[in-house]
């Protein structure tokens, strides 16, 4: 009875309910896509301190490394701009700052960028652009398969410092790429346009908390179902001195050039620059294709400080809303909540506000024994505005992911404003394991703006992802691992094998089938290329640096590709080639490879009424069931399908299909003639019909001409005959044993080379 028929009996009451039980289905999922966790699935960043990635990065903080530096002389002469009295004219009271080195170098021919217009692009866009396809790569979504997809982009930026460069050159050096080399929008757009997402696209300004803000937007587009993946985070270089003059003059920065949070000699923050950008995806779809979570946003909350005593002065009141928002978004209970990066820049007034907000709202479920633990990304790197935001999001992504957390700088005494003895907080000042009594880690992160836009994230650590392990706890490593590099010049090739040599060296403990693998799928290839076979870290190190100081040998292989499409055909093989453990390594080490196996085996049990893979990976040596036709052919179809579905996995397809023999079904499934359960019922029949026939029949190969052949099997026109020409000097005899022995032995006798086929009838 169909399901149309089921419901036709109900009666209108039943059927009124059974929609109304569907509708409250539909109801709860929309609600479940509304509130869904989001997947951080990739990040890059560009940070002080020589924080060029996330390693390096979590090396700054683990090491509580301060990476505050005299402003560079390539930025401005720090001399003829300093003053200690914020009162002087046209002087700033700090000699200090958070600065990347080289933002003026760009590769802007990858980009596909001239030299001429990239002049005229801020340094600010040409960063975005290279972080953001870093992220990716560490997401292992490879850029170029972007095109065209609904991928969102939100970034945080406010300063636009390169302009006043424009302004130095009066109208006469005015452009025509000024526009789209200075907008706030142009640099957002730039980067859809040059990957070709067409999700939404959206440049952010609420000042120190635009990055933040940014997660949050994309988090809910994700959820929305406009973008499926989605790139956010933040901007910000100090490229003139104007900004640092009239914040002096606010009496914002603090003259030692340190963020000296939650301690009593605070005083102002150091200003700082950088970039991060994170990757996103809903975690159902994250965890559905196979993505490496490295920390899921529970939830966000944006909210405004409304009036206070001043524009730029915070609201408490408004900060506790915004995390019990944020909270109930997530969730999940304040007790939970283990950890709070806070905004903390550093200031005598804003310090006490935000500990007294993070105190109402998540210490109270906290006890002396069990405090909640705050800290300030600030005290490494300085504030960096835009991006502080998504500095301080990282820096709680890489405490999840290595269960620590990192020592908060610069707090010699406490400050007074703060009743810290009346509260369960703590500020690790040490590397600090961070302990949870088994539960989740789950932390959160702040970021305010000075106009009073304020943003709050709940971060949890990444699911165990313990299902995936046990379904291929069966595999083992394959022997040998293919890594794949390519740039679009020799010489950047060469530095990315320098790049791979360091990696390796301090990577023993990642599986080199995860680095390769990554480098196969998630990497765009370009012209320019390099493949390195090898067994470990050790072999895969000694053969880049064999490519580098141009040595040849096994193993390496490099040139040129045009990227051209081309044409590939499979040619599946006839009966003959069968043995038994044919395929067992592949099997073991490859999960694609035994997937199909266990599904065609799956299928085939109740037509063989016994398991194929048993005959092919029999243990007995003296079990022969792999050269019986009934077997034979059965067992060459799964494994020449499995091999045609491996290639096809990493990405390699036919434009063609050829089949011999048993080979033909292969290739008509393959070109989708018919499906793969029509295919093993078709082979399973003809297989069987063949071992019914008279045995006592061989084949056997010879190297040997026709011409050659045919005068010493004329004898035996009825016994023997040639059953294939595979080539001028290749062909195949079959017919009765006997006979055919007879003629091995003479052909043999004058040099002529033959080999016996494993069958048990004489075919064709």
């Amino acid at each position: 009875m169909s399901q149309m028929e089921s419901i036709d009996q109900l009666s209108p009451s039943q059927r009124a309910l059974l929609a109304l039980k569907e509708l409250r289905a539909k109801i709860d999922a929309m609600e479940q896509a509304k509130t869904e966790p989001i997947a951080i699935v990739g990040m890059a960043c560009r940070f002080p301190g020589g924080a060029d990635d996330p390693e390096t990065f979590w090396q700054i903080l683990r090491d509580g490394t301060d990476a505050i530096v005299e402003v560079p002389s390539d930025r401005w002469d720090i001399n003829a701009y300093y003053d200690p009295n914020p009162d002087t004219p046209g002087k700033m009271s700090s000699r200090y700052g958070g600065f990347l080195k080289q933002v003026d170098r760009f590769d802007a021919e990858f980009f596909g960028i001239s030299p001429r217009e990239a002049i005229s692009i801020d340094p600010q866009q040409r960063l975005l652009l290279e972080v953001s396809w870093e992220a990716l790569e560490n997401a292992a979504q490879p850029p170029s398969e972007l095109m065209g997809s609904s991928t969102g982009v939100f970034v945080g930026v406010t300063t636009n410092d390169y302009t006043r460069f424009y302004a130095q050159a009066g109208e006469q050096g005015i452009d025509a790429y000024q526009g789209t080399g200075s907008a706030f929008s142009a640099m957002v757009g730039r980067l859809s346009f040059i990957l070709g997402l067409q999700g939404p696209c959206v440049a952010l300004d609420t000042a120190c908390s635009s990055s933040l803000v940014s997660v949050h937007l994309a988090c809910q587009s994700l959820r929305n179902g406009e973008c499926e993946l989605a790139l956010a985070g933040g901007v910000n270089l100090i490229l003139t001195p104007e900004a640092n003059i009239m914040f002096s003059k606010a009496r914002m920065m603090a003259a030692d050039g340190r963020c000296k949070t939650f301690d009593a000699a605070a005083n102002g923050y150091v200003r700082g620059e950088g970039c991060g950008m994170v990757v996103l995806k809903r975690l159902s779809q994250a965890q559905a294709q196979g993505d490496k979570i490295l920390a899921v946003i529970r939830a966000c909350a944006v909210n405004q400080d409304g009036r206070s005593s001043g524009l730029t002065v915070p609201n408490g009141i408004a900060q506790e809303n915004l995390i019990r928002q944020a909270i109930a978004n997530a969730k999940v209970q304040p007790q939970q909540v283990s950890y709070v990066e806070a905004h903390g820049t550093g200031t005598s007034l804003g310090d006490p506000i935000e500990v007294e907000a993070i105190a109402a709202t998540l210490a109270k479920q906290h006890t002396t024994d069990r405090p909640l633990a705050i800290g300030s990304v600030k005290t490494n790197i300085g504030h960096l505005e835009s991006a502080a935001g998504v500095a301080g999001l990282m820096k709680i992504v890489l405490a999840l992911q290595h269960q620590q957390i990192p020592p908060h700088l610069h707090l010699n005494q406490p400050n007074p404003l703060i009743p810290w003895s009346e509260l369960p907080l703590t500020i690790p000042t040490t590397l600090t394991p961070w302990q949870t009594n088994g539960e989740t880690r789950i932390a959160g992160v702040s970021s305010f703006g000075f106009s009073g836009t304020n943003a709050h994230a709940i971060l949890e650590e990444a699911p165990n992802n313990s299902k995936f392990k046990i379904q291929n706890s069966k595999l083992i490593d394959r022997p040998l691992h293919l890594l794949t590099l390519s740039a679009k010049h020799p010489q950047a090739l060469q530095q990315l094998a320098q790049n791979y040599i360091k990696y390796l060296s301090s990577h023993a403990e990642i599986p080199l089938g995860d680095i390769t693998h990554t480098s196969q799928i998630g990497r765009t290839h370009f012209s320019h290329r390099l493949a390195i076979i090898a067994s470990d870290h050790q072999q895969i190190q000694q053969k880049l640096q064999a490519y580098l100081d141009n040595s040849e040998i096994i193993g390496i292989h490099h040139g040129y590709s045009s990227q051209q499409s081309k044409k590939i055909a499979f040619l599946f093989t006839g009966q003959g080639s069968q043995y038994r453990n044919m395929g067992k390594q592949l099997y073991e080490t490859q999960p694609s490879f035994r997937q199909t196996l266990d599904n065609c085996d799956t299928l085939l049990q109740p037509l063989l009424g016994e398991s194929i893979l048993e005959v092919i990976f029999s243990e007995n040596p003296e079990d022969t069931r792999i050269n019986q036709t009934a077997y034979t052919q059965v067992g060459l179809f799964v494994l020449e399908y499995a091999l045609a579905q491996l290639w096809q996995s990493w990405g390699i397809r036919p434009t063609a299909v050829v089949g011999h023999s048993v080979g033909e079904y292969v290739a008509a499934c393959i070109a989708d003639i018919f499906s793969l359960e029509d295919a093993l019922k078709l082979i399973v029949q003809r297989a069987s019909l063949m071992q019914a026939l008279p045995q006592g029949g061989g084949m056997a190969a010879v190297f040997a001409t026709v011409e050659r052949v045919t005068p010493l099997i004329a004898d035996y026109p009825q016994q023997l005959s040639i059953a294939a020409i595979n080539g001028e000097q290749s062909i195949v005899l079959s017919g009765e044993l006997q006979v055919l022995n007879l003629v091995l032995q003479k052909l043999e006798s004058q040099g002529i080379e033959t080999r016996r086929l494993q069958v048990s009838h004489a075919f064709h």
